[in-house]
């Protein structure tokens, strides 16, 4: 890792050294994959994976898993579907919650640092498993500078889930 404690952006992406919690979730089309990227993830020092699938609606699992996020039991989370669409959307209907649709690494970096995204989405019938594992590792290498020129932006996204919750932006 260079002196300045960020992650290289060329060649080999190393992710950051220190402990995450790391939920996982998938539908029945997403298992395939899910089951590549925990095993891949199982092999990186410091990461604690948690599968959080279960049988049923997607919806529901995307649920528990943000749910996850916002208590502070997990640090990021990754959940797969079909197309990545359907948890996508379901995830980002619990408040506080910002998950992005990722399906190339460039997109995965910047769910992270634009959009301080803490979950990731992929669809298991769109990607493959090598391109799943990169987008992985691009995005956990990745972090989010809250006073960077994409705070305003990322604050405005939060101030939505006022509007959710009935009241007006302030």
């Amino acid at each position: 890792m260079p002196a300045d404690g960020k992650a290289a952006h060329l060649g080999e992406v190393r992710l950051k050294e220190t402990a995450m919690k790391i939920a996982i979730g998938a539908d029945q089309a997403g298992k395939p994959l899910l089951d590549v990227i925990a095993a891949h993830l199982a092999g990186k020092p410091g990461i604690t994976v948690n599968d959080l699938s279960q049988s049923g609606y997607y919806a529901d699992m995307a649920q528990v898993v943000a749910s996850t996020i916002i208590a502070g039991e997990n640090d990021r989370a990754i959940l797969l579907c079909g197309t990545g669409i359907g948890v996508s959307i379901s995830a980002n209907k619990v408040p506080g919650i910002r998950a992005a649709l990722t399906h190339d690494t460039y997109s995965a970096e910047r769910a992270a640092k634009s959009n301080n995204a803490q979950i990731i989405t992929m669809g298991a019938r769109v990607i493959g498993p090598e391109l799943a594992k990169a987008i992985v590792d691009s995005w956990l290498a990745s972090e989010f500078d809250p006073e960077g020129p994409s705070a305003g932006n990322v604050a405005a996204i939060d101030k939505l889930d006022g509007i959710k919750a009935g009241s007006t932006f302030q």
